[in-house]
């Protein structure tokens, strides 16, 4: 008989520890400091950390506990079990026929003469995923038993978990094809040799005492470009195979990130025992589809696993209440993991009491669904925690900076001209003559090594153990020495690096109205490499200048020119946590506003050169192709609102990463930057494709150095790369960059690599007719 699910449990918990345990153990056996048994150790201690604190917060029944531990990437961790290796790395396989850690890092981060899988962004999160590469050559089998050792290990700590992995549709449809596939070739097309390697996992999970397992399907909630037929028959068959195997746990389907609509009948007539819905974000399905889920438990994703916000837990009961009045089977959970949270806002003491009553990092959100699933028995019994949370919400709506009368009424008084600059043809005339660069201009994206000594400057600061004078004093012997090795290696447009800044987006929140940062509010973007979204909770107004004195200072330093370097309105909000009381693209344009003042005061310090980076573009893209309208509207609305003041001669960049280009290539074209760079090394400059067939008609970097692996391009890599472009992209537009910002790079491997990149350039140009 199927052990009943548990009442009430998440989908997902983060991973990296509450100090960030894991990213130095991981970053330590990188460095070789640690071998593979203390960082499998590192590893055991955050899991059974992880284990015993959702017990504490009431998560008490088996397989309550999400077994959603990951060493990097939960794609990558599906690709090392089925053994999806790319030819092209050749044989990473141990004497035991395993891909071991080692094999795991080496697709995660390259070799020397191989790049790493690419990388892009998992749905409409800020995490990234390393994509499979997959052909009619790969070969599937088991190589790779974690999950069951992770299981077995919490298990005999007194913890039974719920086993996770992304389940074969998802994992198929997020997949590429491999350089070796021919035209056309569609990576779904190897599902039946895939399915025998998860009924295989399957089966060692049920021996080892797992009575449920998690699979991931959050591709059901996204319009895919292949036919939903083909969809819904890859649903069909996956979960007709996995559910028809002789040993196996109890299978929960969980589908995050939106309504899974025309797909949950298909889903349902499965023999599957839970289904999770995301009805947060998705609506409650109809009468007619909720009933084809008798017989199965459906896992009510009613709490936000993806934002801060206290939820509003009468709407989340009236739901489940409405569920169970529909003779559903019904237990509680969050909507998504919640990996996109930090840990406990309990820690953030340095937030204000009031600020604090409004959040719910993932400890919050864990006795949310402990509070929501005690309402499936006796709502009356937890009415005091509802209206306790009703009433923070509703005060909240009233709180001292929440709405700013002086920002509405600028809002309200913008007309079209605010958003439109004059025509490319007459800047770029206006540019050139300014400029007068060559062809090919060099330039990096911002950002150069944050070096340990930069960070112990910024900590001590930040302790009063610095003046502010001392501090500026360090600041710009960084930055004189980041100008001088650019000066030296012959880069045309130059940067300051920015040392001053912690992070891109922090660093403008900080110094914004409307904003607070949290001290331990950590969450993983991809791999060791973790982020701090600020909380945007108020009306967003500037009070004075934050880049002027920086950028100023470097451009006295040299006599090229210098960019000055903003975060753009869309990346402000992508990755911060935002207000959910008013519209996105209201508080955008707030942003935006901000901006604007910025450049104008940019501008007036002699700065020629700005970039608004807008890297998260195509990360909040909504899933459904109905919705996306009328987010491009408001997003590339934000930008141009931000930039629209500049003068003709002002050269307004703007930059991407891991952005699909192709998807959103007119969104790109409308934001009517004059320089657009974008990642494109990863993927060995498939973007130019795009461009070519797009007629993009402004200047564009595509990326010739994948900053996000240690490893160091030749410059016969990247004259490739650039010959490439050229093919494809008329000169005249062409500039050469990086892929991204330095900030996590070493200064040794990058004096190397941006070495190589100005000498191909030269090699480049002098082939030029």
């Amino acid at each position: 008989m199927t052990t009943a699910f548990p009442s009430a449990s998440l989908l997902g918990y983060p991973r990296i520890g509450r100090r960030r345990e894991l990213k130095k153990a991981i970053e330590s056996f990188w460095a070789g400091k640690i071998d593979a048994t203390a960082l499998d150790a590192a590893a055991k201690e955050i899991q059974l950390g992880t284990a015993k604190r959702l017990t504490e917060l009431g998560l008490t029944e088996p397989a309550a506990v999400p077994g959603t531990f990951s060493y990097y990437d939960q794609v990558l961790d599906a690709t090392t079990h089925i053994g999806a290796v790319p030819a092209r790395f050749g044989n990473l396989l141990n004497a035991e026929g395993q891909l071991d850690i080692n094999a795991y890092f080496t697709l995660a981060r390259g070799t020397a003469e191989q790049q790493p899988l690419e990388m892009t962004k998992w749905f409409d999160t800020n995490y990234h995923y390393l994509v499979p590469e997959i052909g009619p050559e790969t070969n599937f089998s088991l190589t790779s038993t974690r999950i069951v050792e992770q299981f077995e290990y919490a298990l005999a700590n007194g913890v039974e978990t719920r086993p996770y992995l992304v389940g074969p549709v998802t994992y198929l449809l997020l997949s590429k094809a491999s350089d070796n596939a021919p035209a056309g070739f569609s990576p779904l097309s190897r599902l039946e040799d895939v399915l025998p390697v998860y009924v295989e996992l399957l089966a060692k999970l049920a021996a080892a005492g797992a009575t449920w397992i998690q699979l991931d399907e959050p591709a059901l909630a996204v319009d895919q470009d292949i036919d939903v037929a083909g969809v819904k028959a890859a649903v069909a068959r996956t979960y007709e195979v996995l559910a028809a195997a002789t040993a196996r746990p109890a299978i929960l389907v969980s589908t995050p990130y939106g309504a899974i609509n025309e797909l949950l009948p298909t889903l349902a007539a499965t023999n599957v025992e839970a289904i999770h819905l995301d009805l947060f974000k998705g609506a409650v399905p109809s009468t007619e589809d909720l009933a084809l889920l008798a017989g199965k438990t459906l896992v009510a994703g009613v709490v936000d696993g993806h934002n801060i916000w206290r939820n509003d837990l009468a709407v989340a009961a009236d739901k489940l209440e409405a569920l169970k009045a529909a003779g559903l089977t019904v237990a509680v959970s969050t909507s998504t993991s919640t990996q996109h949270v930090p840990h406990d806002v309990a820690e953030e003491v340095k937030l204000s009491a009031e600020l604090r009553s409004w959040l719910a990092f993932a400890d919050q959100k864990a006795t949310e669904v402990v509070t929501l699933a005690a309402v499936l028995t006796d709502r009356a019994a937890v009415q005091g925690a509802i209206d306790e949370a009703g009433a923070i919400i509703t005060a909240r709506a009233t709180a001292t900076g929440v709405q700013r009368p002086e920002v509405r009424a600028r809002l309200a008084a913008l007309t079209p001209a605010d958003f439109n600059r004059s025509e490319y043809s007459v800047r770029a005339a206006a540019q050139d003559a300014e400029l007068n660069l060559p062809p090919l201009p060099t330039t990096t994206i911002g950002s150069f090594p944050q070096t340990g000594e930069i960070r112990s400057a910024r900590a001590r600061a930040n302790k009063g153990e610095l003046t502010g004078e001392q501090y500026e004093t360090l600041m710009k012997e960084e930055i004189k020495r980041v100008v001088d090795l650019q000066e030296e290696l012959g880069f045309d447009v130059l940067v300051h690096g920015e040392p001053e800044r912690n992070d891109m987006v922090q660093y403008f929140a900080e110094n914004l109205e409307g904003f607070d940062v949290t001290v331990h509010g950590w969450v993983q973007s991809y791999g060791s490499r973790c982020t701090r979204p600020s909380i945007l909770w108020g009306d967003v107004t500037r009070a004075k200048a934050i880049t002027v004195a920086w950028a100023e200072y470097a451009q006295s330093l040299t006599s090229k020119p210098m960019k000055g370097m903003l975060t753009g309105p869309v990346t402000i909000l992508a990755w911060s946590f935002v207000r959910d009381d008013q519209p996105l693209g209201e508080t955008a344009n707030q942003v935006a506003l901000a901006l604007r003042d910025e450049i104008a005061d940019l501008e007036a310090a002699g700065i020629k050169v700005i970039q608004v980076d807008e890297p998260a573009l195509r990360e909040l893209l909504p899933l459904r192709k109905a919705d996306q309208a009328s987010y491009l509207d408001w997003s590339v609305n934000s930008f141009r609102l931000s930039t629209a003041g500049a003068v003709d001669g002002t050269q307004i960049h703007t930059h991407l990463c891991y952005s699909e280009f192709g998807v959103i290539i007119d969104a790109i074209d409308g934001l009517d930057a004059d320089v657009t760079s974008i990642e494109a090394a990863r993927s060995r400059m498939d973007v130019v494709h795009d461009l070519e067939s797009h007629g993009f008609g402004r200047g564009v970097g595509p990326g010739v150095y994948d900053i996000h692996s240690p490893r160091v391009p030749g410059q016969a890599e990247v004259s490739e790369l650039l010959g490439t472009a050229v093919k494809h992209v008329p000169a005249r537009q062409l500039w050469v960059n990086p892929d991204c910002g330095l900030k996590t790079r070493g200064y040794k491997e990058t004096e190397e690599s941006l070495r190589n990149l100005v000498n191909a350039t030269k090699e480049v140009r002098a082939q030029l007719v």
